[in-house]
């Protein structure tokens, strides 16, 4: 039986480390202050993300093939469909109750204010 990369606790302990502090960054440090977002930073900030996913897909098809990697790439396209249709959902709720732009981003985060 081929040794894998992921065998043993270490790249487990090393992939939830990571995922925490991308979490931390996120919640954290860019998303801190309540400002209406500007689509020049959504689409800086999405294209963050996407390619971070990205680089881990590589990182699937270099350690698992093609077909892991496929697999990946296609639940990935998958939540990302239906995660632009609940912006569509957030968007029609903040327009009915007409939450201002300003105000949206503490809306979404009210748990932790």
């Amino acid at each position: 039986m081929e040794e894998s990369i992921v065998s043993g606790p270490l790249p487990w302990i090393a992939f939830t480390s990571f995922i925490v502090v991308m979490l931390v960054l996120d919640l954290g440090v860019l998303q801190r202050k309540a400002h209406a977002i500007r689509p020049r930073e959504a689409a800086v900030m999405s294209l963050l993300w996407i390619s971070l996913a990205f680089v881990f897909n590589a990182g699937v098809w270099y350690q698992f093939g093609s077909e892991k990697a496929m697999e990946f790439l296609t639940g990935f396209l998958i939540e990302k469909a239906l995660s632009v249709d609940n912006l569509f959902v957030f968007l029609a709720t903040f327009a009915y109750f007409a939450v201002d732009g300003k105000l949206q981003h503490r809306v979404l985060f009210w748990a932790r204010s």
